[in-house]
């Protein structure tokens, strides 16, 4: 199902509830989505010229490296915006059980 570290959010995934476990993975994207920002910034406030070895190739393959790098980290909790994201959302989710 959906492979999350029990680092992040601090406890067990076996007692965590299939909506729980949504909101993670789709707090881990939000993170992903915000560090492959924070890397295409940094990128394009780069003094670097373009040179005959920054072309489209380059490009594609720092595209996927960002990609890749983001989502690892997300997945770690190494930001920890996922986890503060969850845990404010979390309120919704699991407050929502006895409402309605």
């Amino acid at each position: 199902m959906i492979s999350s570290p029990s680092n992040v959010a601090g406890s067990a995934d076996t007692a965590i509830s299939p909506e729980r476990l949504e909101l993670r993975k789709a707090a881990e994207g939000f993170e992903a989505i915000m560090i492959r920002r924070m890397l295409e910034a940094a990128r394009a406030s780069s003094l670097a010229e373009d040179t005959p070895l920054t072309g489209g190739g380059l490009k594609q393959f720092e595209q996927m490296r960002d990609e890749h790098f983001a989502k690892s980290a997300s997945q770690s909790g190494a930001f920890g915006f996922a986890r503060s994201i969850e845990e404010q959302l979390a309120q919704f989710v699991d407050g929502n059980a006895g409402s309605s």
